[in-house]
C-alpha cells in the first residue's frame, strides 16, 4: 500500500534536531522516503550522534552546526546541505529558546528584565525561522516542485503566559509571519504551517514533570490529561511535510492534549 505520508524524496533540514522534538522529527521524516536530513543544532556533537541514529537505521543524514540567529551562519550551512544533499525541500523550524526563566518558579515579568532577555526567545523563536526560511526558499522555488515551511510554535504564543513575554511574542510574531509566508509562496507549490505545542517532555522539561504536584495542576487543564510526547509533534510535522497536506497552508494546528478547550 503505498504511504500517504511519504515526502517524495524531498531534503530535509530540522533545526534544533539535537535532541527532544527536533530529534524524533528528524527520525520520523528519514522513515518516509526523505532524500536525506539535515540535522542541525547549536552543539555539533547533539547533531552528529541524531545523524548516526538515522544512517544506523538506513537513512541518509548529515549534521549540520548553525547558530540560526547567524543569518551568515544558516547561509553557509545551507551551502554545505545542497551540496551534499541537495536544495532543502522540506524546512522544519524546530530550534528554540524559552529565554533566561524558563521555570515557572524563577520567571521575572517583563519590566523586570530587558533586552538581553528579550532578544534570547525572539532572536531564535523569530528571527532564526525567518533566517532559516529566507535562505532555503530561493532554492526550494528553484526546484520547481512541491515544497513545505513547518514551524514549531507555542500555545504561550495564542494564549499568553505570564512571565514569559518575550517567548510569546516571539512565537506569535513566527506564526504571523508563517501566515504572510504562504500568501507569498503558494504560486511557487510551497506550503507554510505551524504547529503549537503545550507542555511535552523533553530533557528540558524533565526537572518539572517529576513535580507531581505541579504537573497535577497543570494537567488538570488538559483534556488528555498526560504530558506530550516529542512523538506527538513528530506526528504533526510528518504530516504537513508529506504530500497528505498538500492543499493546507497558512494555518496553525494545536498538538496540545486538549488544553485550549479549558482556557
Amino acid at each position: 500500500m503505498a504511504d500517504i505520508l511519504d515526502l517524495a524524496g524531498r531534503v530535509a533540514l530540522v533545526t534544533g534536531a539535537g535532541q527532544g522534538i527536533g530529534r524524533q522529527i528528524a527520525l520520523h521524516l528519514s522513515g518516509h522516503n526523505s532524500g536525506g536530513v539535515a540535522v542541525n543544532d547549536y552543539y555539533l556533537d547533539r547533531a552528529e550522534a541524531v545523524a548516526s541514529e538515522i544512517r544506523a537505521a538506513g537513512g541518509k543524514a548529515i549534521a549540520v552546526q548553525a547558530d540560526v540567529t547567524d543569518l551568515e551562519a544558516v547561509k553557509d550551512m545551507n551551502e554545505r546541505i545542497v551540496a551534499e544533499l541537495g536544495a532543502v525541500g522540506v524546512l522544519v523550524n524546530n530550534a528554540g529558546n524559552m529565554g533566561a526563566n524558563p521555570s515557572p518558579d524563577v520567571r521575572k515579568p517583563f519590566w523586570e528584565t530587558g533586552p538581553d532577555v528579550w532578544n534570547q526567545s525572539i532572536g531564535v523563536n523569530l528571527y532564526g525561522v525567518m533566517n532559516c526560511a529566507a535562505t532555503v526558499v530561493p532554492g526550494m522555488i528553484a526546484r520547481q516542485a512541491p515544497a513545505r515551511i513547518v514551524t514549531i510554535i507555542s500555545d504561550a504564543g495564542r494564549y499568553g503566559d505570564a512571565g514569559l513575554e518575550a517567548y510569546a511574542a516571539a512565537k506569535a510574531g513566527a506564526a504571523g509571519f508563517s501566515r504572510s509566508a504562504a500568501r507569498s509562496l503558494a504560486r511557487f507549490g510551497i506550503t507554510v504551517n505551524c504547529v503549537a505545542i503545550a507542555a511535552t517532555r523533553t530533557a528540558a522539561t524533565e526537572r518539572l514533570m517529576d513535580d507531581p504536584e505541579r504537573m497535577k495542576r497543570v494537567f488538570d487543564k488538559y483534556i488528555v490529561r498526560r504530558p506530550g510526547e516529542p512523538v506527538d509533534i513528530a506526528n504533526m510535522v510528518l504530516f504537513l511535510a508529506s504530500d497528505a497536506s498538500s492543499w493546507i497552508s497558512g494555518q496553525t494546528y494545536p498538538v496540545n492534549g486538549g488544553m485550549t478547550l479549558a482556557l
